[in-house]
Formats: structure tokens, C-alpha cells, sequence
């Protein structure tokens, strides 16, 4: 059974950077994919970063140019590094894990997901 533990989040200034992590464990294979997601009280859920299975990459419009998601295939860790951060940027961090999912050219539809981590705040004052 796949598990994800999602770390980093915190508090920081606007225009501010924080690391977020999310671990894999319980999968034998180094290609899955990785959807970041951020959720506010009172909203709805947004995917804002994803990595392939082929580490194709995908950014929404907002937050391109100032999020970055990698991998460390050994570490089976996915990272999502987010620069010039605002404090439309705050929000509880969730990752979400797909083993169907190679090339990304949106963020996947959410009935591919098979895991999903517990979440991490990300706080941004102005």
C-alpha cells in the first residue's frame, strides 16, 4: 500500500521560498507521478504542480515561473520548491500519488489518484 508523507511547510514573509517534500513508501518502482495540490478553507481543492511518470512537468498558470517540483528517484522523494512566495500562496499542501500517469500535459484527473498524504500548511505574511 502506497504512503505519502508530505513535510516542509511553515510560516514565511511574501516573497519568501519554502521546500516541500513528499516521501513515497510501499511502491517498488522509481516511475510514478506526483500532483501537488492546495486547499483553503472554504475552496476548492487546486492541483498547482505535477510530475510525470517520465518527469514531464506541469505548472498552472499561477504559479509558474516561481514553483519548481523535482524528484530524487533514489530517495523516493518528490520536492516542490516554491520562490517569491504571496499570500495568495497560503494554504494546506497535499500530494497526491498516480502510478498511471507518465507524460503530463495538465494536471490528471483526480480519479487516478490511488494515495494521497495528510497535508502541509504553508502560511504567507504580507
Amino acid at each position: 500500500q502506497v504512503q505519502l508523507v508530505e513535510s516542509g511547510g511553515g510560516s514565511v514573509q511574501a516573497g519568501g521560498s519554502v521546500r516541500l517534500s513528499c516521501a513515497v513508501s510501499g511502491y517498488r518502482w522509481r516511475s510514478y507521478c506526483i500532483t501537488w495540490f492546495r486547499q483553503t478553507p472554504g475552496k476548492e481543492r487546486e492541483g498547482v504542480a505535477v510530475i510525470g511518470g517520465d518527469d514531464s512537468t506541469f505548472y498552472i498558470d499561477s504559479v509558474k515561473g516561481r514553483f519548481s517540483v523535482s524528484r530524487d528517484s533514489a530517495k523516493y522523494t518528490v520536492y516542490l520548491d516554491m520562490t517569491n512566495l504571496q499570500p495568495e500562496d497560503s494554504a494546506m499542501y497535499f500530494c497526491a500519488f498516480s502510478s498511471a500517469v507518465l507524460n503530463v500535459k495538465n494536471i490528471p484527473p483526480t480519479s487516478l489518484f490511488e494515495a494521497w498524504g495528510q497535508g502541509t500548511q504553508v502560511t504567507v505574511s504580507s
